[in-house]
């Protein structure tokens, strides 16, 4: 699988909406679309698949995952809250993000936490992880390569096409781990999201 790097190279992990590319006007809901599409729509899996719709928008405002607009404008502060939302709806459901999110809409709309600010909190704890992300990556394939030789040595002889079985037990060895790595960090993610709620 020597194409590792090029795999990571594409999953557009520096993208993120930086602070400065929210505009200081209010935006309507196409305006918000439109910023969102333009900053992850080269992320997508899918040609057809969309980075957000009036429909998600309306379901987020309709679930209180974000504090109410005003004249059907979009403030910074929300296309801040609609950022959080996209990513951690890759991991959390709806409701574990309405919990995460509900101290933070709060604060933020009392004006006792300035959203910028965190925000860009967020944002860097995200560039560590990438960097942590692309360091720990080739040595999980190393990992996965041990383990492809160790089943070659205790295997029965193959039918003479090693190299393409090779690379797809690697594959299927890699998506394996990954995922349970994934699932890992998104059940201690749902534990956080558990205390976080607990009455003090």
């Amino acid at each position: 699988m020597e194409n590792l790097n090029e795999i990571v190279e594409n999953l557009g992990l520096g993208q993120n909406i930086e602070i400065d590319e929210i505009p200081n006007i209010d935006l309507y809901m196409d305006q918000v679309i439109q910023l969102f599409e333009n900053k992850y729509g080269n992320t997508k899996r899918y040609s057809n698949e969309k980075i957000l719709t009036k429909t998600m928008i309306n379901n987020y405002a309709k679930g209180k995952l974000f504090f109410p607009i005003k004249n059907k404008k979009y403030s910074k502060e929300h296309i801040i809250l609609i950022s959080l939302i996209y990513q951690l709806k890759g991991s959390l459901s709806i409701n574990d993000i309405k919990m995460t999110l509900e101290g933070i809409n709060e604060q933020a709309e009392s004006g006792d936490v300035e959203l910028d600010s965190f925000y860009q909190s967020y944002l860097n704890l995200y560039n560590h992880a990438v960097e942590d992300f692309k360091q720990s990556l080739p040595a999980r394939l190393t990992e996965v390569k041990e383990e492809v030789s160790r089943l070659k040595a205790v295997d029965v002889e193959g039918d003479g096409d090693d190299e393409k079985r090779d690379e797809m037990l690697e594959k299927t060895l890699l998506i394996s781990s990954l995922v349970n790595i994934s699932n890992m960090y998104r059940r201690a993610a749902e534990k956080l999201v558990d205390e976080l709620n607990q009455p003090l």
